[in-house]
């Protein structure tokens, strides 16, 4: 029979490892504003959390390492007049962050040097912004920062409208006109390309530099919102939304064509809360946090499917969630990813995702290259159309703790499925070869295998034993005190495929003939490459060999190995045997469920009645007892 295969994977068994509260960051004001971003930002220097405040809007930063209770009053980046909405680390330089504001202003801060939450003045001083992008006329919901080029940045508004930012200029150079609010928008790896989600169900990729869409194609059908994430290098695109009937669903976009997602919406749950996706270019990996609640489910994206690995469940439901930068993670615990999700708008805790192996060593398999600090190209190039992939470091210089050694920016991640090996046989192993490349295997986890499948597995088995047996059946005549026979040719006959499957034991017809020796002739053995003239043994004189009729079956002690197609029909006839016996069992059990019902309505028509005859009872005897009454009283 064929064994189950389990798809090979080196995150198969990631799991997520919660943080002890002393080393969260406790004792915050998190914004209860009900605009749907993720509330909080990471880099591995400083978090970003949007923050609860009177007289207008504010954000705060806090040092990634100062953990614990922090104090009552903080630092806070202040200027909006409104409530801040979203922020946006800048990936090339850790001290710069942008902010949206129901203001309808972009502002551009910079992080002091040497800030710290903790300080001796009775007030701590504010900081302001650098830099101030005005040019929305309604509410900035998001900012995005572009992967690839230094100081580009997108604006989503209520005026339905994205805008590129030259930060440098301080200008908007181009704009993106849409139809309705825009939910959630994300770059491709180089820059290039953005893809928006917005209130009117469309999918939109853009050509940004040509100021109009290159697809423009309908997205989730459900009301509430959907999001979307560029999977890094890949041409591929996820997207989180909604059915019509309110379940959560998944889906995998083509780029380049992307008229229907790629095998459809996988549906995921019915849970209410927006799904907020995190793609993970190092281990390939979809992370998906829904806010509400407090699961963390993440995904292997392998030939065009999302392979599901594992979820993350905890009872503190999230709000907000944010996803440190690969350069950040602690690689000596082999550590993979770390997140921050936001518990009772109070404090954040830190959740590290690690593959349970024991090393001592750098691992080379689970840390290829990342994208370092420095841009492909600058803000001026990219808006003169040069595009490019920034330049990626090796993680081994971190771990060795060394500066970041810079790679080729077209580095490829190899696959994260490791090439199934072969059984292992008896020739002797062959020398190692230096430097294989990998070879990723094809192995889906689908669904079961079917009834046809089964068979074609049995036949094939049965073939394999059917060729042993003969092999077995060679060594015997090598090995036996009677002189070699050769085997017979095959020959029509017509006993039907299945009886000469089914038949065990010796069985002999009685209509047979045999051909008994003359005493004084010794048995002689056939040279000749036919059986037609062989002399037959009768079975009373060699028990071992036995007699055989022209026109009958041979019997099973020297009966031929049934072939692959034989054993088939006789499987799939046993097979039939088995599904005729299931549907007569189901059957029986639909019979006998009609005489449960059948005398479960008879029981229920006599409780009645037993009941109707109770009351009359009861009825007659109180009416007896009144009469008599009446009576005494008289």
């Amino acid at each position: 029979m064929a064994g189950r295969f389990v798809r090979a994977s080196k995150y198969r068994h990631v799991f997520g490892r919660s943080t002890k509260k002393e080393q969260c960051y406790d004792n915050l004001r998190i914004s209860k504003n009900a605009w749907d971003t993720n509330l909080i930002k990471a880099n591995p220097e400083y978090i970003s959390v949007n923050w609860e405040s009177s007289g207008g809007g504010a954000f705060a930063v806090i040092p990634i390492n100062e953990k614990g209770r922090l104090p009552e009053q903080i630092p806070l980046f202040r200027g909006h007049t409104a409530a801040v909405l979203d922020t946006d680390w800048n990936p090339f330089n850790d001290s710069l962050i942008a902010s949206g504001s129901d203001d309808g202003k972009v502002f551009i801060w910079k992080v002091p040097e040497g800030f710290t939450l903790y300080t001796d003045a009775e007030e701590p001083a504010d900081v302001g912004p650098v830099a101030k992008l005005i040019g929305h006329s309604r509410k900035v919901g998001h900012v995005l920062f572009n992967p690839a080029a230094e100081n580009v940045l997108a604006s989503s508004s209520g005026d339905y409208t994205v805008k590129l930012w030259d930060v440098e200029a301080g200008a908007a150079k181009l704009n993106l006109k849409h139809s309705d609010f825009v939910q959630s928008l994300s770059w491709s790896a180089n820059g290039s390309l953005l893809v928006t989600t917005s209130r009117d169900k469309k999918l939109r990729i853009w050509d940004v530099r040509q100021e109009k869409p290159a697809h423009e194609v309908p997205g989730h059908s459900g009301a509430k919102n959907s999001r979307a994430v560029w999977m890094g290098e890949h041409d591929r695109i996820a997207t989180t939304g909604f059915s019509r009937m309110s379940d959560r669903q998944l889906g995998l976009w083509d780029a380049r064509a992307p008229r229907e997602p790629i095998g459809g919406f996988q549906i995921l749950d019915q849970i209410s809360g927006v799904c907020m996706p995190f793609w993970d270019d190092g281990t390939q990996c979809l992370y998906l946090a829904g806010k509400g609640d407090g699961n963390i489910r993440y995904y292997e994206y392998e030939h065009d499917k999302f392979e599901y690995l594992s979820e993350y469940k905890s009872a503190d439901p999230q709000r907000g969630i944010a996803f440190l930068p690969k350069r950040g993670i602690n690689l000596h615990e082999n550590e993979v990813l770390r997140c921050f999700k936001t518990v009772n708008d109070a404090f954040i805790e830190p959740i590290s995702f690690i593959v349970p192996r024991r090393a001592e060593v750098f691992q080379s398999d689970i840390y290829p290259p990342c994208t370092g600090t420095k841009p492909a190209v600058s803000a001026t190039e990219w808006f003169n159309g040069k595009t490019g992939l920034p330049p990626k470091i090796s993680l081994e210089s971190i771990y060795e703790g060394e500066e970041p050694a810079e790679i080729k920016s077209d580095y490829k991640p190899s696959s994260s499925v490791t090439p199934i090996s072969p059984p292992a046989t008896k020739t002797e192993p062959e020398p190692p070869k230096p430097a294989p490349a990998p070879v990723p295997v094809a192995s889906h986890r689908g669904p079961p295998p079917t009834m046809k499948d089964n068979k074609a597995s049995i036949a094939s088995a049965a073939s394999k034993f059917a060729d042993k047996e003969d092999a077995d059946s060679s060594d015997d005549d090598e090995t036996s005190s009677f002189e070699e026979i050769p085997k017979p040719i095959e020959r029509s006959t017509a006993v039907p495929a299945r009886i000469e499957e089914k038949t065990r034991g010796p069985v002999i017809s009685k209509e047979s003939e045999t051909i008994t020796l003359p005493a004084q002739e010794p048995l002689k053995p056939a040279t000749n490459s036919t059986t037609s003239s062989a002399p037959r043994v009768s079975p009373a004189s060699v028990p071992s060999v036995s007699s055989k009729s022209p026109t009958t079956q041979e019997t099973p002690a020297a009966a031929p190995t049934p072939t692959p197609s034989g054993a088939a029909a006789g499987i799939k006839d046993y097979l039939t045997e088995i599904k005729s016996m299931l549907e007569q069992q189901n059957h029986t059990m639909s019979n006998q469920m009609d005489q449960i019902s059948h005398l479960t309505q008879e029981v229920n028509t006599l409780k009645a009645k037993l009941e109707q005859r109770s009351t009359r009872e009861k009825d007659e005897r109180i009416r007896q007892l009144e009469l008599e009454l009446e009576e005494a009283r008289s």
